[in-house]
């Protein structure tokens, strides 16, 4: 049957390479070492890819990218950049001389690799890729690249000037005058993105040997560190540092760029935002460059790239670089549109596709406008800046929120303005929908008695019927303006934060002045401004029709209709009666199974294998726990077990079904792997009901009243989680893993951080959920806590399993045993005379013996008839006794 014979995946073929590199400027050269993997296909010479990483990462966070690329034929070059990982030098923030320049030198390196496709000698047929600071270096390499060797490039969610990127000024008192969907004003002496900034520093100070020479530069470059000091202990940012941002930017060298040029960016990204990207297709343009531009709903603060995104990259360079054995791509604008959360707690989500970016060639992009309402507001800068406003949680939203576009949609709910600090203009309710794809344009009048420096923040709101509101993004536009001492007021124009938001009709839109954030460098001296709506328009905001991805148009004619829908038809009815006979989906037979893994193997390239054919059933009403040191495999497992990471080979199937990333049984789990995140500033039963109602299922399915008698939570739910003790934090997340009191619970280290009362009230959790029918399964190193938690077990050593069952059986197997006696001495030696035992020892009142072959009833019929009065027999061994018997077992028999 061949329409059932999935094809096989190609083969790749890795090896670790440390490429040694001179890179620095003239008279300063120094040598260094960039630790890479080279992957190469089944075919080769292939063309090569460079896949860059972003800040902070290495190359082992790149092992997925440059798998899918070798496995579509491209020989790939994934690396860890100067400063990172195993890679020597210091961080220049792409450099010219040192970031770009070790680029140059790998695509040399490329050249000289006999698997990879050569144009002539020296130049290899590559293109470069890589998302954020990895992006940037791809469109530097690319601009600097004076011998043009790079053919094609595709970066993602990345900057085109960090000057503006990390201090934004969105106002200016000319007009604006763009045409482009999210072209944004480059104000100068912009306001620092401050909580971003520390951030991306910080990550850079871990991982430094302490000695004479450690500094509070880290393993960044003295010129990198003195800008970033200055302008962080200020605010603001001098002309050097000024031009430091823009020389390491694709701003200085945009105009030499000639390789084609895909360029991807978040919807969700308060670091690099829309605007960014819109600047570098504006430059590439003038070019005369191919430039295909892609917005996704993700970014810093809404996920990576997804798959769509990986293909598309893909596709782009199997065009360019393989001699268009794909479609062309073309040079056209897509956007995702997100809609309403469904039931499994994803989005709807809807491709716009034009036919090019609007605004690159004499085709502006269409502005609607709508009005606003609101007299002029004073709103009041408090002494240090403080309190501020709430827009966004840089970073730390990511992991709260768990960095998915689910979560970002999530995060715009939870912007605060503070009263006495904030101007609000509203317009009447929409008369239809309308979708803002990229900047939205408004002029205000500021005015200030003194005059001087002045800071503010504004942002749009989406507002419903019933007046909750949503900041779209969680994005923020700030600006800088400079007030006249005579008090007479200024009017700006601001280009708002780039979004795209669809807007139902009856919904309004809420612009928002406030006059702090606590994203960003506050001013820190007390005033008052007022703000004002300047002339009658309101807003322009940016809309961009086309067609949907998905669309494949109407039939030229009825008859070809009809014969599509025909063959669909077939099509459908012989896919549905193969699934059938396969019964690959769902098997009847373990339809009321909690779990099955069969042969479950997770390896990654370089040889490492985290998982090597696990196999074990967990039945109903068990407590399993999964048992093993650091490194066994044991979230590893989970994470396969929520959809998380996908196995190499074998199965996972729950109550029959088998688990695939969004997974429809999934649901049926309840899961707190690796951690949870909660929001400090609201209540234990505030971030349970706000968990819930991302999932968009009926509140009264949560059971949320149940999960709390179970999680033993009390009063405390009703308190802010900032005040809680690790115990009620861990308590905290096993009720939220327990919202719709889910058929399985899979829960790793609960017990992590607890002191022992805690765990003690933890263990009583797992086992009064387990007593309503429902199954457990726990990971856990901690011996005791298995012993008295579980009423199962799977031992896991190097990735192997050594043994699964009762806990009581696993203990109770092999032959030592211990026997409470009267007379010691004369036990000892009754013991001793029995064929096959070996190794009787005294403690107080007991005695122990290995009985071997010998049963433990046969010991004792012995002991009382030699007189002895036997008051208690049983096993000697606990867990651990077992456990570390199976894992020297486990490495005497070579497995790894």
């Amino acid at each position: 049957m061949w329409v059932n014979r999935p094809a096989p995946t190609p083969t790749v073929t890795s090896r670790d390479v440390l490429i040694d590199v001179v890179d620095g400027p003239d008279g300063a050269k120094q040598p260094i070492q960039l630790d890479a993997t080279f992957s190469v296909p089944e075919t080769t010479p292939a063309p090569a890819v460079i896949v860059s990483p972003g800040f902070g990462q290495t190359k082992a966070d790149l092992v997925d990218d440059a798998t899918d690329l070798a496995r579509r034929g491209f020989a790939v070059l994934a690396y860890s950049a100067r400063g990172f990982g195993r890679s020597t030098g210091q961080i220049a923030l792409n450099s010219p001389d040192y970031e770009v320049e070790d680029a140059d030198q790998l695509v040399l390196w490329l050249s000289r690799q006999p698997e990879v496709q050569q144009d002539k000698q020296d130049d290899p047929r590559v293109g470069i890729t890589g998302g954020s600071y990895g992006g940037a270096l791809a469109l530097m390499a690319a601009g600097l690249d004076k011998q043009k060797k790079i053919d094609a490039i595709a970066p993602l969610i990345t900057y085109n000037d960090l000057s503006t990127a990390l201090l934004p000024n969105a106002a200016s008192t000319a007009s604006i005058g763009a045409s482009t969907p999210a072209a944004g004003v480059e104000g100068d002496d912009g306001v620092f993105k401050k909580v971003w900034a520390g951030n991306l520093f910080g990550s850079a100070l871990s991982g430094v040997r302490p000695g004479p020479a450690t500094s509070a530069c880290g393993r960044f470059t003295q010129e990198v560190c003195d800008a970033y000091t200055r302008v962080a202990t200020t605010g603001r940012a001098d002309q050097a540092t000024v031009d430091l941002l823009r020389r390491d930017s694709p701003v200085s060298v945009a105009d030499q760029i000639t390789a084609p040029t895909l360029l991807v960016q978040g919807e969700q990204d308060t670091l690099f935002g829309l605007d960014q990207a819109d600047a570098t297709a504006r430059q590439l343009a003038r070019n005369g460059v191919p430039v295909k531009v892609s917005w996704y709903p993700g970014g810093h603060d809404g996920g990576p790239p997804t798959d769509a995104v990986r293909s598309e990259v893909a596709d782009w360079f199997t065009y360019y670089l393989m001699g268009g054995k794909s479609p062309n791509p073309g040079t056209g604008f897509s956007y995702d549109v997100q809609g309403t959360i469904r039931a499994r707690g994803a989005p709807t989500l809807r491709t716009v596709a034009a036919p090019a970016y609007p605004g690159l060639h004499n085709d502006a992009t269409t502005r609607q406008k709508v009005a606003l309402a609101g007299p002029q507001q004073q709103v009041v800068t408090p002494p240090g800046g403080s309190p501020a406003s709430i827009s966004s949680l840089p970073g730390v939203g990511t992991a709260l929120l768990g960095g998915s576009s689910t979560a970002s949609s999530l995060a715009g709910n939870l912007a605060i303005d503070l009263p006495g600090q904030s101007a609000v203009f509203t317009s009447e309710p929409l008369g239809s929908s309308l979708t803002i794809a990229g900047t939205t344009f408004t002029t205000l009048r500021i005015t200030g008695v003194g005059g001087g420096d002045t800071v503010l923040f504004a942002k749009l709101y989406d507002v419903g019927p019933d007046g909750r509101r949503t900041l779209p993004g969680a994005a923020v536009a700030p600006f800088r303006v400079q007030l006249p001492a005579d008090g007479s007021s200024v009017d700006v124009n601001v280009s708002l934060a780039g979004v795209v938001r669809p807007v139902a009709a009856g919904h309004r839109l809420q612009l928002v002045v406030t006059a702090t954030d606590q994203a960003y460098a506050n001013e820190t001296t007390p005033s008052v401004r007022t703000v004002a709506l300047a002339g009658p328009m309101g807003l322009e905001v940016p809309v961009v029709t086309g067609a949907t991805a998905s669309s494949s148009g109407i039939p030229a004619g009825p008859v070809i209709g009809i014969a599509i829908i025909l063959g669909l038809a077939v099509l459908a009815a012989i896919v549905a009666a193969l699934r059938r006979r396969g019964g690959d989906d769902a098997d009847p037979e373990l339809a009321d199974v909690p779990l099955v893994i069969t042969g479950l193997t997770k390896s990654y390239p370089g040889r490492l294998t985290a998982v090597r054919e696990l196999s074990f059933r967990v039945e109903h009403g068990q407590v399993l726990g999964l048992l093993g040191p650091n490194g066994a495999g044991k979230t590893t497992t989970l994470r396969m077990l929520m959809g998380l990471v996908r196995p190499t080979d074998g199965e996972i199937r729950v109550f029959g079904h088998r688990v695939r990333a969004g997974a429809p049984v999934l649901s049926r789990i309840g899961s707190f792997v690796e951690g949870a995140g909660f929001l400090p500033h609201l209540s234990g039963a505030a971030n349970l009901e706000l968990y819930w109602a991302a999932t968009g299922r009926p509140p009264e399915e949560a059971h949320l009243e149940q999960a709390l008698e179970i999680a033993g939570l009390g009063d405390a739910v009703r308190r802010r989680v900032r005040t809680y003790s690790q115990g009620m934090r861990q308590r905290l997340a096993i009720a939220q893993a327990m919202l719709g009191l889910p058929d399985l619970l899979v829960l790793d280290e609960p017990t992590n951080g607890l002191d022992p009362p805690q765990i003690h009230q933890m263990r009583d959790v797992l086992r009064r959920y387990a007593a309503t029918g429902r199954t457990v399964v726990v990971s856990s190193h901690l011996l005791s806590e298995v012993e008295q938690s579980c009423s199962h077990v799977v031992v896991m050593h190097k990735g192997r399993l050594v043994a699964a069952g009762a806990v009581n059986d696993i203990v109770a197997g092999g032959g030592e045993a211990t026997f409470r006696v009267d007379r010691v001495t004369d036990a000892a030696r009754v013991l001793r005379d029995l064929n096959g035992t070996t190794g009787v020892t005294s403690d107080g009142q007991l005695v122990h013996a290995d009985l071997g072959s010998t049963a433990r009833s046969a010991a004792v019929d012995a002991l009382v008839r030699a007189g002895i009065a036997v008051e208690q027999a049983g096993p000697r061994r606990r867990l651990e006794d077992v456990f570390l018997r199976l894992v020297e077992t486990g490495d005497s028999s070579g497995g790894s």
